[in-house]
């Protein structure tokens, strides 16, 4: 499979290492200040582009990305606020994109595991849940987008919760959950989720080793969606 990456910073380096391990060629890698090369045969070539780079570049990336007729899967996280126009361009059939605030295996089973833990805890109000994430000093935007992936799942099952904010957990309201943000060295990625109960607290939590898995559950999920037209998540792509 031709694959272009789009970003090469530390996961764009990644990404075409498994890639490359996996078979694949790597027929572009546009970074920024390389938009030109959107137009290049070279880009056109790939069946999907792989995209890895800013939140303030990411809406362009994919833009430019459809308009060569190339899939995007986008793991660039800080711009939810054009999702909507992204997935209308995808649902007139002029773009496909797969995109993911975290293209972890493990991560996506975490997930999975939040959304049920959440339905159960709805029954039971005395436990109040609240979220961390950890990330490396680098990380631009905070909350993760993970752990507001996580927080909206909760807050969508739980009636008790309204919405999220970066507030400590005394501070919180009864209808907010509590997030918090921690920049700390090169820590890949840590997510854990608390619900406490005046008797006990039940705690889940992914600790990521490195960034090779989100780079490997990418270059997966390029493989799947190479072929397709749409809008996708992760969620279509593991089937859970």
């Amino acid at each position: 499979m031709n694959i272009a990456i789009i970003g090469y910073g530390k996961m764009g380096h990644i990404v075409e290492k498994i890639a490359r391990e996996r078979g694949h060629h790597i027929v572009a890698i546009i970074d920024r200040g390389d938009t030109g090369e959107f137009a290049s045969h070279a880009f056109a070539s790939a069946d999907v582009a792989i995209e890895f780079s800013q939140p303030d570049a990411a809406v362009e990336n994919i833009l430019a990305s459809f308009a060569a007729g190339v899939p995007v899967v986008s793991g660039t996280t800080g711009w939810k606020e054009y999702m909507p126009e992204i997935k209308a361009i995808c649902d007139k059939g002029e773009g496909t994109l797969l995109w993911s605030s975290n293209f972890s295996i493990g991560v996506n089973i975490f997930m999975a595991v939040n959304r049920y833990l959440a339905r159960i805890m709805n029954s039971y109000p005395q436990y109040k849940p609240e979220l961390e994430e950890v990330h490396h000093i680098h990380k631009l935007d905070h909350p993760s987008g993970t752990a507001i992936t996580l927080a909206e799942e909760i807050i969508g099952t739980d009636d008790r919760l309204n919405r999220w904010e970066e507030i400590e957990v005394i501070d919180a309201p009864e209808d907010v959950l509590p997030v918090k943000a921690i920049r700390h060295d090169e820590v890949p990625g840590i997510h854990t989720i608390r619900w406490d109960s005046p008797v006990d607290t039940i705690t889940i939590s992914h600790s990521a080793k490195s960034r090779e898995g989100f780079a490997l559950g990418a270059v997966m999920a390029a493989e799947w969606l190479k072929g397709r037209k749409g809008f996708y998540s992760m969620s279509d792509f593991l089937k859970f």
